[in-house]
């Protein structure tokens, strides 16, 4: 790979964004690059009205090996572009629900990547870590989305011990969705729920991933603010083709079939080694 060769890699196909981690030299350390890219990526899929679903990936072995401690050690110059906490609040500020993909094993700052995510799932073979007491830091970043995930009792197992566990005590633990057997699976199981997101109103989706923050609240101001909730959605536009929908018997506008359909075009440049897809400014992975 060129220096200059980005870190992560943008591919669009339909209304979903696949936003892969590509630096395996360093197991997708989150280096001050590898951050602003996936900044970057974020917000460009945020601002995008045609895009429903994100979903966040990585080569090689690994998903993410967390912080990048070579930079932490020798810190290159100048002021950071983005930080672990900006990417962070990106993804669970985005009104698209973040599917994570995880390839491989995670360790560190990349257990807040997966806990950010809106569903994550990791092969059974996948491991998972809180490395940082070993290296002598606490896992403080990330203890603000794992601990919105995670039970204390697992998040005080794994965090204070640094312990190595797999991807089923991952899914056990809250830190994932769920665990599948292999790498089809993984796949089969990202286009399945892809599937349903894109069966559902892009404004209730958003508004559905608000609302663990709006009953967080007291009870009394907490049900106040869904009843106003539930008003305004049920008067908006969505909500009336949802309701008609349902009584002619119709799919509302808003569905999209997923996996999409390929016609023998499709299939040629596949079997040619090109993937269907609308290339993004950083290209597809590969």
């Amino acid at each position: 790979m060129s220096a200059d060769a980005p870190l992560v890699r943008q591919a669009h196909v339909g209304p979903v964004v696949t936003l892969t981690l590509d630096s395996p030299a360093n197991r997708n350390a989150l280096s001050r690059r590898l951050l602003a890219e996936l900044a970057s990526g974020l917000a460009e899929a945020q601002a995008d009205p045609d895009v429903r679903v994100v979903v966040l990936t990585g080569t090689g072995s690994t998903f993410c090996s967390g912080v990048d401690l070579t930079e932490r050690l020798h810190p290159p110059a100048g002021e950071p572009s983005a930080t672990l906490p900006d990417v962070l609040s990106a993804i669970v500020g985005m009104a698209q629900p973040v599917v994570a993909r995880v390839n491989g094993h995670v360790r560190a700052g990349g257990i807040g990547l997966v806990c950010a995510c809106d569903l994550a799932v990791a092969p059974q073979d996948a491991t998972f870590g809180f490395s940082e007491v070993r290296v002598g830091v606490a896992p403080s970043v990330i203890a603000v989305p794992a601990l919105r995930r995670m039970g204390r009792r697992a998040f005080d197992r794994y965090a204070l011990t640094g312990d190595v566990f797999d991807a089923a005590e991952a899914a056990a633990a809250g830190v994932l969705t769920a665990a599948v057997r292999d790498t089809g699976a993984l796949d089969a199981w990202v286009d399945q729920v892809v599937g349903s997101l894109l069966r559902s109103a892009p404004t209730a989706v958003a508004a559905t991933k608000g609302l663990a923050d709006l009953v967080a609240r007291p009870w009394d101001e907490a049900l106040d603010a869904a009843a106003v909730l539930s008003e305004r959605l049920f008067g908006a536009e969505a909500a009336a083709e949802g309701m008609a929908a349902f009584l002619e018997k119709r799919q509302p506008s808003w569905v999209v079939e997923w996996p999409p359909a390929r016609d023998a075009n499709d299939e040629a440049s596949t079997c040619a080694g090109s993937a269907p897809v609308r290339r993004g400014r950083r290209g597809p992975p590969g």
